[in-house]
C-alpha cells in the first residue's frame, strides 16, 4: 500500500511539474523562440548558442565596478524577463550572466521567463511583472522589489547593477 502511496505521488507531482526551456515559432520570423520558465541550459541550443555563445564570450566584465558587492549580492533574488526574439534580449542577457558567473552568484536565486512578441509567456508568469520592454532585469530583497534595469542599462550592466543592490 505504501509503495502505491508513494507511486501516486510521483505521477500527480509530474503531471503538476512545470514544463522548462519550451520551444515555439515566432510566427513574424518564422525561427524557434523560448516561452515561459528557462533555464541557462536552453542556450546551448544551436537555435540560440550562436548569439549567447558569442556575446558571453566577447563581453569584458567590469570587475572594478563590481568590487565588494558580492556580499550584498547573497541575499538579491532577480528575475530576467526577455524574448529570445528581441536583439537587446540577445545582447545584454549573456552579459548579464557573464558578470553573475564572474561574482559567483547562486543561480538558484535567479529566474528567467521567456516571452513572445506580446511580452506575455503561456504560464502567466509575467502577468504582474508589467513588462514593457525586453529584457528586464528585476532585482528583489526579502521578496520586496528593489530595482529594475528595462532593456538597456543606464550606464552599464555593473553599474546599475551595484546601484540597486546597494541601495
Amino acid at each position: 500500500m505504501k509503495k502505491i502511496f508513494v507511486l501516486l505521488l510521483i505521477l500527480v507531482s509530474i503531471s503538476f511539474a512545470q514544463e522548462i526551456n519550451k520551444l515555439s515559432v515566432d510566427e513574424k520570423s518564422g525561427k524557434p523562440m523560448l516561452l515561459g520558465i528557462c533555464d541557462r541550459s536552453a542556450f546551448a541550443d544551436s537555435n540560440f548558442s550562436w548569439w549567447f555563445d558569442s556575446e558571453f564570450d566577447n563581453y569584458s566584465v567590469d570587475s572594478v565596478t563590481l568590487k565588494g558587492i558580492t556580499d550584498k549580492l547573497k541575499d538579491v533574488k532577480i528575475t530576467i524577463v526577455m524574448g529570445t526574439w528581441c536583439s537587446d534580449s540577445r545582447r545584454e542577457v549573456p552579459r548579464f550572466y557573464k558578470i553573475l558567473d564572474k561574482l559567483g552568484y547562486d543561480q538558484k536565486n535567479l529566474r528567467l521567463i521567456c516571452v513572445d512578441r506580446l511580452k506575455t509567456s503561456p504560464t502567466g508568469d509575467v502577468d504582474k511583472l508589467e513588462i514593457k520592454l525586453v529584457p528586464t532585469f528585476i532585482f528583489y530583497k526579502d521578496a520586496d522589489e528593489v530595482g529594475r534595469i528595462v532593456e538597456t542599462p543606464k550606464e552599464t550592466l555593473e553599474k546599475d547593477l551595484v546601484k540597486i543592490v546597494v541601495k
